[in-house]
């Protein structure tokens, strides 16, 4: 496969979309995309081809964006490689796809094989851990180290009441994909930190009308919570080949104050991965990169450091 390459400011519409020229000043990144058999997955590509690579897995509803200050931070010194999922960001929204985590995890992995990763540092939030980790698991010997944040690879009872509201037949449908609540109200009830107007623009505009806005209702749809449900033997393996990077160096960074990845996930990844460094980070809720990244920057940084990468 073969990848196209357009600038946000200079947009072609077979490219990135419209909406996403006057975000240059928040994401001054060159777009890239990998032809898939569904539709054209988007991903940023930045710094040195031949640097050890950062790859950044996004999870719901947000997309490459919530990575863009650490893009600009280590493109000097590492590759650092952030897709949006197909559905999301500046990838294409195809109306007849499964929108499975398997799919996810194939079109990742897919990615990995076109950009040649090796020697992977791989950052992984929200839903995306379990689709970085299922790539991992495809491509074990790709995979150098992890960093954990706010998620989850194993089915819970612990789901809150307003994420299994969102799950509810017919109204859950309309109100996040007909209406963009969730992107919507995560600008609000995902950080502590009043986010900019900006920033709260950048994270709704690619789910702001109903067709566009159909992976984040599949997103909340594809947990599994009972072994009928379709994804379900996708996430177990997953849960279950988490016990096979205990050999690789792990970071886990936390927003203690998520009311969804509550520090009870966190105890969970620390007991799955008992040799990982484990910074919880208290001011923080699930948008942790938007509350707290000089943190962020400074646990990764030593991290990376300490393992040779910076």
């Amino acid at each position: 496969m073969t990848s196209t390459t357009a600038t946000l400011i200079h947009r072609d519409k077979s490219n990135a979309p419209a909406w996403a020229a006057p975000l240059r000043e928040l994401y001054p990144f060159d777009s890239h995309f990998l032809e898939l058999d569904a539709g054209r997955m988007h991903f940023v590509d930045e710094g040195p081809t031949e640097a050890p690579p950062l790859l950044c897995v996004h999870g719901n509803p947000t997309w490459s964006f919530l990575f863009r200050r650490q893009i600009q931070e280590l493109r000097g010194e590492m590759r650092v490689v952030a897709p949006d999922h197909l559905g999301c960001g500046l990838s294409d929204q195809p109306e007849k796809w499964s929108y499975r985590l398997a799919d996810h995890v194939q079109n990742l992995v897919r990615l990995i094989d076109h950009l040649e990763l090796r020697n992977v540092t791989l950052l992984v939030h929200d839903w995306g851990a379990a689709i970085g980790l299922g790539a991992a698991l495809q491509r074990r010997e790709c995979i150098a180290r992890l960093v954990i944040t706010n998620s989850a690879v194993w089915a819970s009872d612990l789901m809150p009441g307003r994420i299994s509201l969102c799950r509810v037949p017919g109204l859950g449908r309309l109100a996040l994909q007909g209406c963009n609540a969730f992107a919507r109200a995560a600008t609000f009830m995902a950080v502590e930190r009043p986010m900019p107007r900006a920033v709260r623009r950048a994270f709704v505009k690619p789910y702001a009308r109903p067709r566009s806005a159909r992976a984040t209702w599949h997103f909340v749809n594809d947990i599994p919570m009972d072994a009928a449900h379709p994804s379900w033997e996708t996430l177990e393996a997953i849960s279950e080949g988490v016990a096979g990077f205990r050999d690789r160096r792990s970071l886990i960074l936390w927003g203690e104050k998520d009311w969804c990845f509550t520090p009870a996930f966190r105890a969970e990844w620390e007991r799955r991965l008992p040799d990982a460094a484990s910074h919880p980070l208290p001011g923080a809720g699930h948008y942790l990169f938007e509350d707290a990244p000089a943190e962020i920057e400074r646990h990764l940084r030593a991290f990376l450091q300490t393992e040779g990468v910076l």
